[in-house]
C-alpha cells in the first residue's frame, strides 16, 4: 500500500463523511426539536438533485442550479410538514415510520412519472472540473475537495446558527422543553416549519453536490438515508457534533475497508475469494463499528443530554 494511495482515499473518506453530515445534521436536528422519525429524508435528497439538474439544464449554470436545488428542497419540506408531517408529532413512532415510509413511495412514483426512469447527468462548473496534486505526485479531482469544503462550512454555520442566535436558542429551547417555549409565546408550530423545512435544504444540499459525482436517478436517496442513520446512531441522536464526528468516522471507515480490505486478505487467499470475502466484510463494517461503539456508549459518542 502506497503512501499516496492512502491519502487519496483518505479525502474520499473525508468527502464521503461531509456529504453524510449534510444528510445527517438535517435528520438530526428534526429528531431532536421535533422526535420525528423521518424516513422520507432520502427523498428531499433526489429532490434537491433533480431540481439542481434540471435548472442547471435551463439555465446553463451550475450554481444557479445548486440554489435552486435547495431552495426547492427546502420549499417541499416545508410543504410535506404543513400537509403531513404535523399530524404526526404526538403519535406513536410506528405511525410516524409508516407515513414517512408512505411518502418515500409517493416521491419515488411521483418523480418517475414525472421525469421517467432514465437518469439525469448533472456536470461540475468547468472552474471547478481541474485537480489538485497530491503529496507524492497523485492528482486528486478539485470538485471533491470543494463538496469537503461545503461541509466544514456547514458544520461551523450550524455551529454558530445554534449556539449564537435567538433562533439557535430557541431551537435547543425546543429540544429541551417545547411546552415551555410555547408557554412563553414562541410560535412552535412555526418553528417545527422552519426545522423541517431546513433539515431538508440540508440533504436537497448534499444531493445537489453529490449528483454531479454519479447519475441523478429515483431512488438515489434510500443508500444515502441508511448510511446517514447509522451516523446519527454512533454520533448521538439530536447532536450536530455528534453527526459531525460520526459522519466523518462511517466515511473514511467504510471507503478505506472497501479498498484495502480486499487487498488485506490477497495475503493469505486466493484473488477471487480475497475480493469476495474483502467487500462482504467491507459492507459490514460500519455496521460492526456502531455495534462496538454502542457497546461502551449506549447513547452514542455525543449523546444530546449529554
Amino acid at each position: 500500500m502506497s503512501v499516496t494511495l492512502f491519502i487519496e482515499q483518505l479525502i474520499n473518506g473525508l468527502q464521503l463523511g461531509t456529504m453524510l453530515f449534510l444528510m445527517a445534521s438535517g435528520l438530526t436536528l428534526v429528531f431532536g426539536v421535533m422526535g420525528l422519525i423521518n424516513l422520507a429524508h432520502g427523498s428531499f435528497y433526489m429532490v434537491g438533485a433533480y431540481a439542481t439538474a434540471l435548472a442547471t439544464a435551463a439555465t446553463g449554470s451550475f450554481f444557479t442550479g445548486l440554489v435552486a436545488g435547495v431552495l426547492v428542497a427546502a420549499a417541499v419540506g416545508a410543504l410535506v410538514e404543513l400537509i403531513v408531517i404535523r399530524r404526526l408529532y404526538h403519535r406513536p413512532h410506528l405511525d410516524q415510520v409508516l407515513a414517512t415510509f408512505a411518502l418515500i413511495l409517493i416521491f419515488s412514483e411521483g418523480t418517475r412519472w414525472l421525469f421517467g426512469s432514465s437518469p439525469l447527468w448533472l456536470s461540475p462548473p468547468q472552474s471547478l472540473t481541474g485537480f489538485v496534486t497530491l503529496p507524492g505526485g497523485a492528482r486528486y479531482p478539485l470538485y471533491r475537495l470543494v463538496i469537503i469544503g461545503v461541509g466544514i462550512a456547514v458544520a461551523i454555520g450550524l455551529y454558530l446558527l445554534i449556539s449564537r442566535t435567538r433562533l439557535g436558542m430557541r431551537i435547543r429551547a425546543g429540544e429541551s422543553d417545547r411546552e415551555m417555549i410555547g408557554a412563553l409565546g414562541v410560535n412552535i408550530a412555526r418553528l417545527y416549519t422552519l426545522v423541517f423545512a431546513m433539515g431538508a435544504a440540508l440533504a436537497g444540499l448534499a444531493g445537489a453536490m453529490v449528483g454531479a459525482l454519479q447519475s441523478v436517478q429515483v431512488g438515489m436517496g434510500e443508500p444515502v438515508l441508511i448510511l446517514a442513520f447509522v451516523v446519527i446512531v454512533i454520533g448521538g441522536i439530536g447532536s450536530i457534533k455528534g453527526a459531525l464526528f460520526g459522519a466523518v468516522l462511517v466515511g473514511v471507515v467504510d471507503t478505506l475497508g472497501r479498498v484495502f480490505l480486499p487487498a488485506l486478505f490477497r495475503n493469505f487467499m486466493s484473488p477471487s475469494e480475497a475480493a469476495g470475502v474483502g467487500a462482504a466484510l467491507a459492507a459490514m463494517l460500519i455496521y460492526i463499528l456502531m455495534a462496538v461503539i454502542l457497546a461502551f456508549k449506549p447513547k452514542g459518542l455525543f449523546a444530546a443530554n449529554g
